[in-house]
């Protein structure tokens, strides 16, 4: 006899999402195929890139409340969004969800920090570095002296992501980010690992870990590990040993 309550079984996490039209290739944590286990979605209607990066996304908080009670309704075990810049929500996300909740990579900064030698700090790569305030390494439990980059003003990243465009060039993409992240090096010589606090990042992580020799820290890698938690594995308790 199982046991019942829900609507949707076998996917843990739910998507917050940006109501956008940009196309998302594999990787972005918009494509359900960028993941190795099943997620759900829900669009929260009004909450643009632009709204979320460059205003002031707690006015939206009801909204993603909603939608975040929608997903919990539907099955999902904990909940995360699709913009790092919406960890200025977390708290009030996760009070009124009652779920664990990850608004954002940015929460990452301090477990990555921990994991580094005397001597060496975490930076952020952001697609906004004038819109990256305190407030929002603060509430994500950041330093609020956390080295930050940006793609601002580049090619076509920030451009077209905080734009919403219908067409984008993602090879001069990954040259934005190759840029972003030489010149946050070269600025912080200190530098031991990078934290990319936009979900549209995540397709350029492994050329980033290339180019600068560091590792990096993604929305994939945070949702990865919130994923094993919620849903560990099953491992055989018996000795699965040929000479036997």
């Amino acid at each position: 006899m199982e046991q019942g309550g829900k609507t949707v079984y076998g996917a843990a996490v739910g998507i917050l999402m940006l109501e956008t039209q940009f196309p998302r290739i594999h990787g972005d944590m918009g494509n359900a195929l960028s993941w190795d286990f099943p997620v759900h979605y829900r669009v929260v209607r009004g909450a643009t890139p632009d709204l979320v990066v460059r205003k002031d996304p707690t006015e939206l908080v009801e909204l993603f409340i909603e939608a975040g009670r929608d997903l919990v309704a539907m099955g999902c075990d904990g909940i995360t969004t699709n913009c790092g810049f919406l960890a200025l929500l977390q708290d009030q996300i996760r009070d009124a969800l009652g779920v664990p909740v990850a608004t954002s990579s940015l929460m990452q900064v301090p477990m990555v920090q921990a994991l580094l030698p005397p001597g060496k700090r975490v930076g952020v790569l952001t697609i906004s570095k004038e819109s990256l305030t305190p407030a929002h390494l603060r509430a994500a439990g950041a330093p609020e002296d956390t080295p930050v980059g940006g793609t601002d003003g580049l090619r076509c990243f920030s451009r077209d992501i905080l734009g919403d465009a219908a067409q984008i060039d993602f090879e001069a993409c990954r040259l934005d980010m190759i840029d972003g992240a030489r010149a946050l090096g070269a600025g912080n010589p200190d530098l031991g690992a990078i934290v990319l606090e936009c979900t549209n990042m995540v397709p350029y992580a492994r050329d980033l870990r290339r180019v600068t020799g560091l590792p990096v820290f993604s929305i994939h890698s945070f949702i990865s590990w919130f994923q094993a938690g919620l849903m560990p594995r099953r491992f055989d308790l018996e000795l699965d040993d040929p000479r036997w």
